[in-house]
């Protein structure tokens, strides 16, 4: 694809963003900003959360994690081998459906209950500001550092594509990606967040989908032949039983580090309890 073809296609996505973050904008006041009056409709929020929780990082990392090689140490202090990761993080996929049982369970309505606008009310409620402050100031860290990674993922894939073919620096395309970004959040706040989060989820299931198209299009197969080879290929194991409870990828492990990961980075972090 040609750097013409690329900025053409961010060009119209992000003209996109900016028509959404107008019309979602009209006439918003501080709390139409963090709450959206709580007005959103679910299934945007339901859907948009999808893209918020996975995003480019997911994408791109992944796919590369299946084949990687993977060690751990036996109850006996051995270093064992096993040939790849495979599927395993399907079984984490399994945990976070048990940790969004308890968000919805027990979370949501504590929060509905209080009426709290940011999350970290609650621990103020409950605990004293401190615990206010100390929790709302983990968040603000959390997010810095994450995002920065996440930005960084995505100025390194436009500058090898995009850029480099430009003779643009580094330095200009993460700062005219961080401009982007800001300009189409500032004024709506969470209205808009709800409504290109869900934009940016149908856009990645999209890219998804012409992705493995075109994948079966380079195998000359088609999609039944396709699902065939990965039955077949060494990369599709997906649960861990024999390796015991030494093995990242153990089965129980997996599904308790998935819960407990859905319960603390979507249920107790404001950017996600807040759609």
């Amino acid at each position: 694809m040609s750097p013409t073809t690329i900025i053409a296609i961010i060009g119209l996505y992000f003209s996109l963003l900016m028509v959404v973050s107008w019309f979602t904008s009209r006439k918003a006041d501080t709390e139409t900003f963090f709450t959206a009056k709580r007005s959103s409709p679910w299934l945007l929020v339901a859907i948009g959360m999808i893209g918020a929780s996975l995003s480019g990082v997911t994408f791109i990392s992944l796919p590369g994690a299946v084949g990687a090689p993977h060690t751990y140490l036996s109850d006996s202090g051995d270093l064992l081998y096993n040939k790849n990761v495979g599927f395993s993080w399907m079984q984490m996929v399994i945990g976070f459906l048990i940790g969004y049982f308890v968000i919805a369970t027990v979370l949501l309505p504590i929060y509905y209950k209080l009426g709290v606008s940011t999350i970290y009310s609650y621990l103020g409620d409950r605990f004293g500001p401190q615990s206010h402050k100390t929790g709302s100031a983990f968040f603000i860290l959390s997010r810095v550092v994450g995002a920065a990674f996440r930005l960084f993922l995505v100025a390194i894939v436009l500058q090898e594509f995009l850029m480099d073919p430009l003779g643009v620096s580094f330095f200009w395309t993460v700062l005219i990606t961080i401009v982007l970004i800001w300009v189409y959040t500032f004024s709506g706040g969470i209205k808009t967040i709800v409504v290109t989060d869900t934009l940016q989820t149908v856009c990645m299931l999209g890219a998804v989908i012409m992705t493995i198209y075109y994948i079966m299009q380079g195998l000359n197969t088609d999609f039944s032949g396709m699902v065939d080879m990965i039955q077949e290929s060494q990369y599709s194991q997906m649960f861990f039983f024999d390796t015991g409870w030494v093995d990242p990828n153990n089965f129980y492990k997996q599904i308790i580090s998935g819960a407990l990961m859905a319960i603390v980075m979507t249920g107790l972090d404001q950017d996600m309890m807040q759609k």
